[in-house]
């Protein structure tokens, strides 16, 4: 399985802001957040949080298991 998320989706529906603006929100780097948004990195159980109440939804909102095809 593979972690996925809608954290770009997340920012266009929140006024478009830029993966910068939410890095200063959630105190991480730019890097951290498109590391995220492209599945390289795995956010931490505290970062996760973080995002679901910067973004005002549930975890299970923004990261999901997708089924790798083999």
């Amino acid at each position: 399985m593979v972690l996925m998320n809608n954290i770009r989706i997340k920012r266009f529906n929140k006024n478009q802001i830029t993966q910068e603006e939410l890095a200063k929100q959630v105190d991480v780097s730019r890097q951290t957040i498109q590391a995220i948004e492209s599945g390289k990195f795995n956010p931490s159980t505290k970062l996760a949080l973080l995002l679901a109440k910067f973004f005002e939804c549930r975890v299970e909102e923004i990261f999901y298991l997708k089924m790798e095809e083999k």
